[in-house]
C-alpha cells in the first residue's frame, strides 16, 4: 500500500516537472516583448477611445505607432497636433503638421425649408426610420431628426434643435472623431478642413433627385443647376448625380459661389457680412453708431 502511494507520488511529481519544463520553453519560444514605448505614447493619448483615429482605442493606436514608426497616416483627433507631436518626440520622429477638421450638416431641411408631409410613427431612431420611411418632409435623403448623430457623440458636441428640429454642431467641443458621419444612416454629416478662423463653404444638400422633386420636398435643396461649378475660378466644384459639391482641398474660400445659387443651398460659415449686404442693411436700418 505504501509502495503504491510513493510509486504515485513519484510519477506525479516526475510529470508535473516535465509539464513545467515544457512550457517553460514553450513560453520562452513565442513570448512577445512589447516595446516600453507603447505605454510611453500611450501615456501621451487622451484616453477618449472613441475610435476617430481608425483603430478600437488609444491602446490599439499607440502599438499601431510604435509599430510602423510611421506618423504620416496616423492621427489623433481629439489631442490634435500637440498629441501628435509629443507622439512624434517619443518616437524620435518629425511631426507632421495637419490642418484641423470638423463635422459639418450637409442639410438644410429645418421645418421651415422642409414643411412635414406626413408623420413618422416608430422607433426614435435614424436607422430604423430610414429603413421605412423617407422622412416626413419627403426628402429621401434629408436629415431625419432622430438624433442619432447625438447619442453616438461621446463629447457633447451635437443637439437637436428644437425649433429647425436639425442637428446643430458645437465648433468648440466638436473633435471631428467621426462618430456622428458613421451614425447618419443618410450620410448628411461630413468631415471637413475647420478653415481659417473657423470659415468653411460647402453645398448644404445631399439630395441627388433632379430640380422639380428636390425643389418640391425642399425650399433650399441643390438642383444641378451647374452655375456655382461655372461659377469657381479654382475649379473646386464638381457636379454629379444632380448635386453640386465644393472639394475643401481645392477651395480658397473666395465665396463667389455662394451668390450665385439660386436656392441658397451653399453655406458660408463665419464670415463677415458681404459688404453690398452690410449697405442695403445701413439704408433700412440707418447707419450703425458706437454708443
Amino acid at each position: 500500500m505504501n509502495e503504491t502511494i510513493v510509486f504515485a507520488v513519484i510519477s506525479l511529481s516526475a510529470i508535473g516537472g516535465t509539464s513545467a519544463v515544457i512550457l517553460y520553453f514553450v513560453a520562452q519560444k513565442f513570448k512577445v516583448i512589447e516595446d516600453p514605448r507603447i505605454d510611453i505614447v500611450n501615456e501621451k493619448l487622451p484616453g477618449a477611445n472613441c475610435g476617430g483615429c481608425g483603430f478600437a482605442g488609444c491602446r490599439a493606436f499607440a502599438e499601431e505607432a510604435v509599430k510602423t514608426g510611421d506618423l504620416s497616416k496616423l492621427n489623433c483627433p481629439v489631442g490634435g497636433n500637440d498629441t501628435m507631436k509629443d507622439i512624434a518626440a517619443v518616437l524620435g520622429l518629425e511631426p507632421e503638421e495637419k490642418e484641423p477638421m470638423i463635422a459639418v450638416l450637409r442639410c438644410s431641411g429645418s421645418r421651415v425649408n422642409a414643411p412635414q408631409k406626413v408623420a413618422y410613427e416608430g422607433a426614435s431612431s435614424c436607422a430604423f426610420a430610414h429603413v421605412l420611411s423617407s422622412g416626413e418632409s419627403g426628402c429621401p435623403n434629408g436629415c431625419l431628426g432622430l438624433g442619432d448623430c447625438v447619442v453616438s457623440c461621446k463629447f457633447d458636441a451635437i443637439y437637436i434643435d428644437d425649433t429647425t428640429g436639425l442637428p446643430v454642431i458645437s465648433d468648440e467641443n466638436c473633435v471631428a472623431c467621426g462618430a456622428c458621419v458613421t451614425a447618419c444612416p443618410r450620410s448628411i454629416i461630413e468631415l471637413r478642413k475647420k478653415g481659417k478662423k473657423d470659415r468653411r463653404i460647402f453645398v448644404s444638400c445631399v439630395n441627388t433627385e433632379k430640380g422639380g422633386p428636390a425643389k418640391k420636398n425642399c425650399a433650399v435643396a441643390c438642383i444641378g443647376c451647374g452655375k456655382c461649378v461655372k461659377e469657381c475660378p479654382y475649379e473646386a466644384i464638381t457636379l454629379q448625380n444632380n448635386l453640386a459639391y465644393i472639394d475643401y482641398d481645392k477651395c480658397r474660400l473666395c465665396r463667389k459661389c455662394e451668390p450665385v445659387c439660386p436656392t441658397s443651398a451653399i453655406l458660408e460659415l463665419n464670415f463677415p457680412p458681404r459688404k453690398e449686404k452690410a449697405a442695403e442693411a445701413e439704408k433700412v436700418d440707418g447707419p450703425v453708431t458706437e454708443g
